[in-house]
């Protein structure tokens, strides 16, 4: 099996060095120094569950698309950030013949809604896409930890697509130490997993604190009671649905469980304004906004917060 990663960070390569203990032929899509890191060191994943190492010599690493030879990949996983899925998208369909003949393309990323820039080029049954909740970091380029565990990655389609196709992938992750699972209600998952971020990431960057601090302050609790509510309200206007009946049944589960268990974790949306990077706002909240629109819903305290993080980011150079 053939399986190009287009996106190595940490869970780009903490997913190559799962399959490839597997048995599965990796190759990387990455450019500058990450690509020089893989090249000279190869991959590791460390942390949680079983350690992997592979030398550079057992990994392909590629710089660019022209190189890549025709018919080269059963899969095609997508793990890099939100912000690339346009530019990716268009890559890749630009170059539809490294692709072997009822090839996938699995987008392991966050947010919602992003096999629709892949949908453009792409049919329903050749887009999946997962629900990540493993905690990956890269201490170093070429390196994956796995830093935290609580539930199997989820894999299926969004557009009602059935995911049985892709039990091999899921048996792969899963002998490789990581739980991995098919789902035919991959919407529910990712919904339960946008009302989290949504809540947490922006304003833990916005205010500069961890998830736990966000529950300890009044104000910052009833914005993010006010971006639930909202999101309960479009997931039900869209015709999603969620593991929640309400948004107060959520809230219990989310006060109680889900942040004190994450206190001291600090959002990706945090990491990148503090490397003074795009973050992925329009998978998130931008994605609540869009769907509220749509639908003719209430979704001001998503506009508001989307803004603040817009206007963070203006400032970037």
């Amino acid at each position: 099996m053939n399986i190009l990663i287009v996106g190595a960070g940490a869970v780009g390569i903490g997913l190559a060095t799962s399959v490839k203990s597997q048995g599965a032929n990796i190759s990387i899509f990455a450019r500058g120094k990450t690509a020089t890191a893989i090249k000279e060191n190869g991959i590791e994943r460390c942390g949680l569950f079983t350690h992997y190492r592979f030398d550079s010599k057992d990994i392909n690493v590629y710089e660019d698309y022209e190189s890549i030879k025709s018919d080269s990949f059963d899969y095609i996983f997508i793990t890099s950030k939100t912000t690339a899925n346009e530019e990716i998208a268009h890559n890749l369909n630009e170059n539809k013949r490294i692709l072997k003949e009822n090839g996938k393309i699995i987008i392991f990323q966050n947010g919602f809604g992003n096999d629709e820039y892949y949908l453009k080029y792409f049919s329903k049954k050749e887009v999946f896409s997962a629900r990540v909740i493993t905690g990956f970091t890269r201490p170093q380029r070429n390196i994956s930890e796995v830093t935290v565990y609580t539930e199997p990655i989820l894999i299926g389609s969004l557009q009602h697509e059935n995911p049985k196709c892709l039990q091999e992938i899921a048996d792969m992750i899963t002998n490789s130490g990581i739980r991995c699972e098919l789902t035919n209600e991959l919407d529910r998952y990712l919904w339960a997993k946008m009302l989290y971020n949504c809540a947490l990431n922006p304003l833990g960057a916005i205010l500069d604190v961890n998830y736990g601090k966000l529950t300890e302050n009044e104000y910052s609790k009833q914005i993010m009671d006010n971006i639930i509510d909202e999101i309960f309200d479009v997931i039900k206007a869209s015709g999603y649905s969620t593991l929640w009946n309400t948004a107060n049944e959520y809230k219990e589960v989310f006060y109680s469980k889900l942040v004190p268990d994450t206190y001291g974790h600090y959002s990706s949306t945090h990491q990148d304004i503090q490397r003074e990077i795009k973050t992925e706002i329009e998978s998130l909240n931008g994605k609540v906004i869009e769907l509220g629109e749509k639908n003719n819903v209430d979704v001001s305290t998503n506009r508001i917060i989307y803004n603040l993080i817009k206007s963070i980011e203006n400032e970037f150079k």
